[in-house]
């Protein structure tokens, strides 16, 4: 008898989910239907900002799939349908034709929920105003780009320096514009230390960025015509014609909490290691609508990047489609770029390692992308956390030029691994004088930590 699975959301988790269960099982063992309030599916959020800036022509390069050739593949997607209720008990969802308003129940053996991520929106005062954007979805780059182009003024003002903020200002940059960011934090790039948060503030400031550091905004205030003309903050305001806010996000969660499912510290929902939601068996949720176990503290954490939606999809699927997949955990690994700098963190930055009670110590080395000798060397600073009784690596930060971000790839898997900086100064890595130094950057930092753990006794 065939059942059917009903998915909420149609980007990275929740189609992924789709797709692979239905690459499991026929039609006639497992009806899909899917539901998405926007207009698109399986596209990369992440991209936004280069799609803004120019470096990618075309919208459609950011769409994997589309929602016709998901139907085609027999998915039932469901473009501008929002749900707007879960009712547990009752193995159903209610959801609203966004182009009619008309309602209707759809029941579900299965349910899948992939609700992603709300940007953070401050309460303000003009916060609605024409030419103040939030960057989302492609229906937000969309409308930034309209925005952009009915504008005369070159000014633009970005709220927040986070991923989003200085890969938006980088966009902006490119567009001709002349870019302010505004940020309450201590620097710019609040998953990095303080210190390593400075060297991104030098950079954006040499690449023609001005960035406010301790700047929290009060309000947008606006011109006659109502548009947006500049942004408050207690000590200043800075002229604008556009603003994009890169506040962050948090767990869109709501319906999830209407309906009583288990939520965590940071409002998402809590599943174990089969993606399923704790204390219901037929319920599955992914992407970042969730929270999940940070591998090195041991808590869960909320950390919404593509690449876990993506994971956290293939594993739902494996399950719904009659297999078993696990999602064990993650260790916060993220790179990003303004211009030519690049930036990378993994595993936990001082305060983290605070919070749960490590003690730690930090070493710091300066060091090239490649044999100092070679043309093109770029510098970069390498920043390790490693344990003081045991010398487990806790987490690393670089920040640099060309070839530095992906270094922290070596990190990561260590981390995953659980070694030491001792273990890691014996990893066999590549190395030719075009591509690295004899000792690896990562490496040097390692040994350099090695010394520091035994320092400490």
């Amino acid at each position: 008898m065939s059942e059917r699975l009903v998915v909420i959301g149609g980007d990275a988790a929740g189609m992924s989910a789709a797709s692979q269960a239905r690459r499991l099982r026929s039609r006639g063992e497992l009806e899909i239907v899917a539901f998405e309030r926007g207009h698109f599916s399986s596209y990369s959020a992440c991209g936004i900002p280069y799609w803004v800036g120019g470096d990618v022509a075309e919208r459609g390069e950011l769409i994997a799939r589309s929602p016709e050739e998901h139907r085609a593949r027999d998915i039932d997607l469901r473009t501008r349908t929002e749900v707007t209720e879960i009712d547990v008990p009752g193995q159903r969802v209610r959801a609203r034709d966004l182009g009619t308003g008309t309602e209707a129940w759809t029941g579900f053996d299965k349910l899948v929920i992939a609700t992603g991520a709300r940007p953070l929106r401050p309460p303000l005062p003009g916060i609605d105003a024409p030419g103040v954007h939030g960057v989302q979805t492609l229906d937000d780059g969309q409308a930034l780009l309209d925005s952009l182009s009915g504008t005369p003024g070159r000014r633009a003002v970005v709220v927040g320096a986070g991923y989003i903020g200085v890969e938006m200002a980088e966009a902006l940059l490119n567009r001709g514009y002349e870019v302010t960011v505004l940020t309450r934090g201590e620097q710019p790039m609040a998953t990095l230390d303080p210190d390593m948060g400075r060297l991104v503030h030098r950079a954006m400031d040499g690449l023609g960025i001005r960035t406010v550091v301790s700047a929290p905004v009060t309000k947008i205030l606006t011109g006659e015509d109502g548009r947006v003309r500049a942004v408050a903050t207690d000590a200043d305001e800075y002229p604008a014609d556009v603003v994009v806010l890169g506040t962050g996000v948090v767990p869109e969660t709501s319906l999830a909490r209407a309906a009583g499912l288990p939520l965590g510290e940071y409002g998402g929902l809590l599943t174990d290691l089969a993606m399923r939601v704790r204390g219901h068996e037929n319920i599955w949720a992914g992407g970042d609508c969730v929270e999940v176990l940070d591998l090195v503290s041991g808590r869960e954490r909320h950390v919404p990047l593509g690449t876990h939606a993506n994971k956290h999809g293939q594993v739902i699927g494996s399950n719904v489609g009659g297999g078993y997949a696990t999602f064990p955990g993650v260790v916060g690994t993220a790179v990003s770029k303004v211009c030519d700098l690049e930036i990378a963190r993994t595993g936990l930055r001082e305060r983290d390692a605070r919070e749960v009670g490590l003690r730690f110590v930090t070493v710091t080395v300066e060091s090239t992308s490649r044999a100092g000798y070679y043309p093109g060397a770029a510098p970069m600073t390498v920043k390790m956390l490693a344990e003081r009784r045991t010398g487990r690596l806790l987490g690393v930060q670089i920040v640099g030029r060309e070839g530095a971000a992906k270094r922290v790839d070596i990190a990561a898997v260590a981390l995953t691994a659980g070694m030491t900086v001792e273990g890691m100064t014996a990893l066999d890595l590549g190395y030719a004088p075009p591509f690295s130094p004899v000792w690896d950057p990562v490496l040097v930092a390692a040994r350099k930590a090695v010394a520091a753990v035994r320092a400490a006794g």
